[in-house]
């Protein structure tokens, strides 16, 4: 049931990253003129409002079933026999995260689609998806100290692939506050963008895109050097794929004057990388439940003498 919970928790995380990309791609961000109500005099959108208000509207709406996901989750471990209290906080962290992004992401509407607090609210959106992961990878797990399988070096150096990919989507949120869809309607010329040359931009991102393509082939070896677990080298392997496969629909967007439905798959996409990082390091150790007694000479069971 925890498990369950969990994944349902992540998969709406990644879902309302998706969503959210969707009401930008669609020049929806304005669809609601302010927050937390959709208009001034209505809670819902209006029909004077049309697409756009639906589109932002139910956006808003599916922070409650993300809310309901994460709530099943507690729940589930704070019901769980014993009680998971590791998880449980970890729900908990969950919520408030979405409540502090559903208010930055006010603050986003408020401001007319400030481009920061834009770049912000996806930041959050991702961190969001750092802690459902996080809750999902220990529901499959016991409760115990963490028992690395790997030396320090090469923990260290998991850490630093997140850094890295972390750093490559936080660019992205960069190139899109720059980049031709602001989340209104092209001809509204009152959005603010972020004032350094698009172009530049995304050669930055790109740039950090071929690192992070470096260092997972880097990884790929170095884990076969020393005969790491093989869910850490699955999991180097996927980054790698998913990394490569980003990259092209990156190029394709560039140079096809990045249409809606892939800058939509890129950002699927991202949210999927950033997925495959963090889950490297979590295949480097390991977690026992916590009330199981390590095997010493005086409990280990006798064996037979041999005939």
């Amino acid at each position: 049931m925890v498990k369950r919970a969990a994944f349902a928790a992540l998969v709406m995380s990644v879902v309302i990253v998706v969503t959210g990309g969707a009401v930008r791609l669609t020049a929806s961000g304005l669809g609601c003129t302010t927050w937390p109500r959709c208009t001034d005099e209505s809670l819902t959108p209006t029909a004077e409002m049309g697409f756009h208000g639906v589109i932002e509207f139910t956006n808003r709406m599916l922070t409650y079933v993300l809310s309901g996901a994460i709530g099943w989750a507690i729940l589930a471990a704070r019901c769980h026999r014993p009680w998971r209290h590791g998880l449980t906080k970890l729900g908990w962290a969950q919520f408030w995260l979405v409540m502090s992004n559903a208010v930055l992401g006010g603050i986003t509407v408020l401001t007319g689609l400030n481009p920061y607090t834009v770049a912000l609210h996806l930041i959050a959106a991702m961190a969001l998806v750092w802690v459902a992961l996080l809750m999902w990878e220990r529901s499959k797990e016991g409760d115990g100290p963490a028992r690395l399988l790997v030396a320090e070096p090469i923990k260290r150096l998991s850490y630093v692939v997140v850094v890295v990919i972390g750093l490559l989507v936080a660019a992205g949120t960069l190139v899109t506050g720059a980049g031709h869809h602001p989340g209104t309607p092209k001809d509204n010329k009152l959005v603010p963008r972020i004032p350094i040359d698009y172009d530049r931009l995304a050669q930055a991102h790109a740039d950090l895109a071929f690192v992070s393509i470096g260092l997972s082939i880097a990884v790929i070896f170095v884990f076969a050097a020393v005969k790491a677990p093989p869910a850490a080298k699955a999991r180097a392997r996927e980054l790698l794929i998913g990394l490569l496969l980003q990259g092209v629909i990156g190029f394709v967007q560039y140079f096809t004057d990045v249409p809606e439905l892939l800058v939509g798959l890129h950002m699927l996409g991202a949210t999927l990388i950033w997925i495959a990082a963090l889950r490297i390091p979590l295949a480097l150790r390991t977690r026992e439940d916590a009330d199981t007694p390590a095997e010493t000479p005086a409990t280990r069971t006798p064996q037979p003498a041999a005939a």
